[in-house]
């Protein structure tokens, strides 16, 4: 699912909004001396701004007696640092400790543990942690997408596709999950489903660029380079400063030097357009 990578980066924003509702919603620490439920806000907040200051606060804070919020909050800033084996390391042990009591709140830990072990690289270890978290929160149209990921990155896209099919019985408008299901369905060269979802993605987002630009590869990928150049050009026009802008650019910089076809008896053969 490579063309969808910067919209997984935006929608996985989720997670730090759920753990400040679920965490600040829950019951006040006992010590008076510390305010511990403002501690764990502040703290959030400086995990995902600056990390290293957060690490640092954090320790401060668990030997005030923060205990295992405190822990987490080291946990959310080393991923934001890009510790991501040690924090996903770390979530995953927190998770049933902090759940105990709170399915949704084990959930969203466990959410969280399996973005970072997708940052790390490690798929497999992504998707038992969003497997755990689906058997606390079943039919968590969020997890299913955030699990078809991880299953798609193993090349495991009929499970990904699984996943979001179920999803999208949810919640059929969720763009983003059409795309994600266009991108399976592309890498198991069924591209009249792909261009289906690519549709249903754009109806919902029009204009987005990273539909755009899967749609665009796929016309290439069948030898409609016109029409992709096409969507190419919109994604540059549309969203300069995009990662898909750049993908895009580099896509038309290309394309536009492949020969044009030899006539008929010009030549031995006919040129073949470079893969974009």
């Amino acid at each position: 699912m490579t063309e969808c990578k910067a919209a997984m980066n935006r929608r996985n924003a989720y997670l730090i909004t759920a753990a400040l509702a679920l965490f600040s919603a829950g019951p006040a620490f006992a010590a008076p001396a510390v305010d511990h439920n403002r501690e764990f806000q502040a703290c959030l907040t400086l995990a995902e701004k600056r990390p290293a200051e957060a690490l640092e606060s954090a320790q401060t804070w668990l030997n005030r007696g923060g205990g295992d919020h405190a822990r987490l909050c080291q946990a959310l800033a080393l991923f934001h640092k890009g510790d991501f084996t040690t924090a996903g390391a770390r979530l995953e042990e927190l998770a049933p400790v902090l759940g105990k009591d709170d399915p949704k709140a084990g959930a969203s830990i466990l959410g969280r543990a399996g973005w970072a072990w997708l940052r790390a690289g490690d798929n497999a270890r992504a998707e038992r942690a969003y497997s755990r978290a689906l058997a606390l929160q079943p039919g968590d149209v969020d997890l299913l997408i955030d699990r078809a990921i991880a299953r798609a990155e193993t090349e495991r896209f009929w499970d990904a596709v699984s996943d979001l099919d179920a999803a999208l019985a949810k919640d059929p408008r969720r763009a983003e999950a059409y795309l994600y299901r266009a991108a399976a369905h592309k890498a198991l060269a069924n591209d009249r489903q792909a261009m289906a979802d690519i549709d249903r993605a754009l109806d919902l987002r029009p204009g987005d660029p990273d539909a755009l630009l899967l749609r665009a590869n796929i016309k290439a990928q069948a030898g409609n380079l016109p029409g992709a150049r096409e969507d190419w050009s919109q994604i540059v026009r549309n969203a300069p400063n995009s990662g898909p802008a750049k993908t895009a650019q580099a896509n038309l910089d290309r394309s536009a030097r492949v020969p044009a076809p030899v006539a008929k008896g010009d030549a031995k053969g006919a040129a073949v357009p470079a893969k974009p």
